[in-house]
């Protein structure tokens, strides 16, 4: 955060994370059993207040998400964890998505590639008010 992002958000520069805060909200906050209260409160001297302007989940039953990942060969201890627990961390993001409907752009991540990259751009481009 103090190395890259806050630096590059200081210089408006644009910042894009596959990965950040609201994943520890949810695998460890809600999936996890600690709360969202504390764990917003543990990472919040880290984050000083910064969120993202846009979170773009893209959901996918946890049964279709575990069979792509085992077929690209991943077998991880997160797959380990079992169908009730991926069904918690999509439940827990689902959560987050609808307590911030403005922050969060949910699509359905069992569309083709293609159409799910043109969703994101339509939508990145509406609300930043980018062109073509």
């Amino acid at each position: 955060m103090a190395r890259v992002i806050l630096p590059a958000v200081t210089a408006g520069r644009w910042v894009l994370c596959d990965r950040f805060a609201d994943s520890t909200r949810v695998y460890q906050g809600l999936a996890g059993g600690l709360g969202l209260e504390l764990v917003d409160r543990l990472q919040e001297p880290a984050l000083g207040g910064l969120r993202p302007d846009l979170t773009v989940l893209l959901d996918l039953p946890p049964e279709t998400g575990l069979r792509r990942r085992r077929a690209d060969g991943g077998d991880g201890r997160f797959e380990a964890k079992g169908l009730d627990y991926h069904r918690r961390i999509r439940e827990g993001f689902l959560e987050l998505a609808r307590r911030e409907p403005g922050r969060f752009l949910v699509l359905d991540a069992t569309l083709a590639e293609d159409r799910l990259a043109d969703r994101v751009w339509e939508e990145v481009r509406r609300r930043f008010g980018l062109g073509g």
